[in-house]
Order: C-alpha cells, then structure tokens, then sequence
C-alpha cells in the first residue's frame, strides 16, 4: 500500500493532465509542423512572457529544485553560489544574444554550431560544436529523471513505472508537437513552482518559530565560506570561479539557446534580461529550504531514513514537504517538480536534436531536405529522450551526476567560438577548433585527477594557491590559444572571406 495515497492520487493527476496539455499544443500559435524552424523553434513566434515561462522553465529544471537545496543541507553556504551566478547570467543574455538572434533569424540558423559554420565557414569548427551541446545535454537530460525519481519515490509510487509512462508521453508530444509543447507546459510548470515556494517560505518557518531560529540550529561553519589561510585564496576564488564560469555556460547549452532563439525579436530577449531576475529571486527562497530541512531535524524523519540510502541529500526537501504540508498540497508541489523535469527533458531533446539535423546529418550524412530533416530530428529527438531513460535505470545515479559535472565543463569551451563571434572576426575557425580542442582536453584531465567528484582544482601561481573551477581555467587556455594561432592561421588559410554574415547583421 502507498504511505501517501491521497498526495500520489493528486501527483498523478496533476502530471496526467499536463502531458495531456502537450498533444493539445501543437493547435497553439499554429504553423507548418513539417519545416523544422516551426517544429524546433515554434516558428520563432513567442513574446515576451512566453520566452519568459520558457526560458527560465529550460533554465531552472526539476534537477535544480532538488540538488540547491541539498547542496545547502549538506554543504552549507557554497551552495548559494546558484545566487551570483544566475544574477551573472542576465548581463551576458542582454548584450550578446539580441545580436545573435538577428544574424540567425536572417540567415536562417536554428542552432549555435551552424552560426559558427556560417561565420567561418568550417563544417568541422561546427561538428565540434554541435557534439560538445549533444555531449553535454544527455546527462542533463538523465538529471531531470533523477529528480522525477526522487519524489517518485517520496510518494511511495511503484517502480519505475510512472517514470516510463511519463516519458513515453512526452517522447510522443515531442514527436507530434515540438517545442509548442514544452513552452506551453512551462507557464502551468512555473506557477506551479512559484506557488509551492512561497508556501514553503511563510508556512514553514512559522512551524519553525521563523528564520532567525533556523538559522541559529545551522552549524557556523556552513554559514560561511571558510577564511582563506594565508597564500590561498581558499574558498573564496573557488566561489567566485564557479559561479563566474557557470553564468558562461549556462545559455551556450543547446536547450537554453533553443529558448533564446525561438524568441520573437531582440527586444524581447532584452526584456527577458530584465525580467529573468525574478527567477533568481525564487531560486534564493528555494535554495533557503535546505536549511529549513536542517532546522526541521529532516534526518530524524522516518521517511527520510528511508529514502537516504538511494537519495542522500537530494531526499531532503521531500521529506520536508511531506512533514510540513497537507497531503493534496504536497502532490501538487510533487507535481510542480515533475513538471520540471518534463519541459527542459523536452526542449533539450528537441534542441539536441536540431543539433543533430542541422549540424551533422545535412553535412555529413544526407545533404538538406525539409522531409529527411523533420524525420532525422523527430528521430534523434526520441533517441534522446529514450537514451536518458535507459541511461538512469541501467546505470548508478552518481554517473549521471559526474558526467553532468563535465558537460558543464565541455559546453564552457564553445564560449569563443559562439559568444567572440557575436563581436568579432579577429578569430580564424582553425584556431578557434585547437583551441577548443585544448580546452576539452584540459577540463578532462582535470576531472579525471579529481576522480570526476569535484569541479575546483588548486592552481598555484607565483607562490599563491589560486583555487579555480576547472571550467573557467580552462576556458582561458582555449580562449589564449585560439587567439595566439588565429593571426598565424590567417596567415595561412585566412577563413574571412567565408564568412556568409556581414558587419551590419549584428548591428
């Protein structure tokens, strides 16, 4: 029997209704579902509030609702770093991606490696490019399924069935619909979010006598980043690294671009930039829970001992949930969560697989065609999805984890290539691709020395100990050697003249 029948009756509904609400959107905003702009993009048709459902629905997923306020249970205040670096974000949004939106509405890219292929003129600058975001996303993909999983499992629910059954949907209202579905799903996914966090953030620290008590049952030591000793800047460069090089990250993966450029015009990016903040807002009183969970005693919990052998930390703010809420209430929360791993799980396939189309199959395989290109997408699309389902009920969770921890540090490294193009031509593709090439195989050494469990390496430079996360070190070394070989690669093989954008399009 279910220990939470009513919560699981409410979940399951909830979950239904929306999956059912992503065969209904492909009549929303309609258009030619057999081009792939429309099906990939939504025609590049959404305003300002839907790209801000959208955005910050494939931004903020189901993974970040459970893994921030566990990193701050268990680890303390370095979780807050989620606090910088989505405030980081907004700047980069604002001033770069309103200029890449106009090149690629006027030329017709859907994809961040076929900009590139259309600055340089170099198909494999573009492959790498475009397998680095493919690499990238499926563990993220496999990540969203971990968070599903854990408050399947809060619920008691049987298996994996309702994991499967939730995904084989999605796989078809992706197949049928694109990305109307997944933007329609996250304005009910966001309010739903919202709803449960300010909830969670009046209701339960008045349970809890309010938040100078919760914060008084919190250890000092995680309250603070711990002081550097002398020669190091211990904690503190490590912090502001990490959050630094994720804000970088962030909008170069394929689903966040995906967002971005489905967008109808540079002013609603911009107004994006503005609005988006707001997000960080709530992820500040999410994140806030993982101390509440601490304050509430959550490890004293029969139903968090029972969870923790598979769950560890992430099995926290179920838990809390469960204590502090009525059952309905916590199947809606429960299904918020879910949600929040159905919409960015979708986009992410969806983009990865424009990726694919564009980026491989039409330059590698087949050449173009709107028929073979829907087919090849709407394929790759179900192998995504699929592939991450198989991933995380085959292999240990943690993989899925280590290889997120080094996608993050992949994707970093199309930063010059994309974002420097934006602004200039100084760089020739040939040395864009070395240095890409260096900086892969830099982050994944480090990685590997670091046994794929942490992402901040001890970098000593004159006589200092300069902690750094090993995305933004190497991003550098990418970064200074495309710069170093692009003079003597132009020297060679000048690519400028293949250049198929001019200086107007990113006026």
């Amino acid at each position: 029997m279910m220990p939470h029948p009513v919560a699981a009756i409410v979940f399951l509904l909830l979950v239904a209704a929306v999956l059912l609400l992503g065969f209904v959107a492909g009549r929303w905003q309609a258009g030619d579902l057999g081009h792939i702009e429309e099906w990939g993009l939504g025609g590049r048709r959404f305003g300002t509030w839907v790209s801000w459902f959208l955005i910050g629905g494939d931004a903020y997923t189901a993974y970040t609702f459970i893994a921030i306020p566990a990193l701050m249970f268990g680890a303390g205040a370095v979780g807050f770093f989620a606090m910088p670096y989505t405030v980081l974000i907004y700047p980069i949004l604002y001033l770069v991606f309103p200029k890449l939106w106009r090149v690629a509405k006027k030329h017709g890219y859907i994809t961040a490696p076929e900009f590139v292929r259309g600055r340089y003129g170099n198909r494999w600058l573009a492959l790498a490019i475009g397998v680095t975001g493919i690499a990238a996303t499926m563990p993220y993909i496999a990540l969203q399924l971990v968070g599903m999983q854990t408050v399947i499992a809060a619920l008691g629910l049987p298996g994996h069935i309702p994991l499967i059954a939730a995904f084989a949907v999605l796989a078809g209202f992706t197949w049928t619909t694109g990305l109307r579905a997944p933007a329609m799903i996250a304005i009910v996914k966001d309010l739903l979010i919202y709803l449960t966090v300010i909830a969670a953030v009046i209701a339960i620290p008045m349970e809890l006598g309010g938040f100078g008590a919760i914060f008084a049952k919190i250890s000092p030591a995680k309250l603070l980043l711990a002081v550097p000793k002398p020669g190091s800047a211990g904690a503190y460069s490590g912090y502001a690294t990490l959050a630094l090089g994720s804000a970088m990250a962030l909008f170069l993966y394929p689903h966040t671009m995906t967002g971005v450029l489905s967008a109808s015009g540079p002013r609603v990016i911009r107004r994006n930039a503005v609005l988006l903040p707001a997000y960080s807002l709530l992820l500040g009183l999410l994140a806030l829970l993982g101390f509440m969970a601490v304050a509430a005693g959550v490890k004293t919990m029969p139903q968090y001992a029972a969870g923790f052998a598979h769950y560890g930390a992430s099995y926290a703010v179920p838990a809390l949930l469960l204590q502090s809420f009525p059952a309905w209430f916590v199947g809606v929360a429960f299904g918020a969560i879910a949600i929040g791993a159905l919409v960015p799980a979708a986009i992410m396939a969806i983009a990865s697989a424009n990726i694919f189309t564009r980026d491989i199959w039409t330059q590698f395989v087949h050449g173009p065609g709107h028929h073979s290109e829907m087919l090849a997408a709407k394929l790759f699309a179900l192998f995504m999805v699929v592939g991450a389902v198989v991933f995380i009920l085959a292999m240990p969770a943690t993989y899925a984890v280590q290889l997120q921890l080094l996608g993050g540090m992949w994707i970093i490294q199309t930063f010059p290539a994309v974002v420097f193009s934006v602004f200039t031509r100084f760089f020739n593709g040939w040395a864009l691709l070395i240095g890409w090439a260096a900086g892969i195989g830099a982050a994944t050494w480090l990685a590997a020395l670091n046994h794929f469990t942490g992402s901040i390496w001890a970098f000593h430079v004159l006589g200092t100990t300069l902690p750094s996360y090993i995305a933004f070190a190497t991003v550098l070394l990418n970064a200074a050697v495309a710069a170093v070989l692009s003079p003597l690669c132009h020297a060679v093989c000048n690519d400028r003249a293949a250049d198929e954008t001019l200086a107007a399009d990113y006026g």
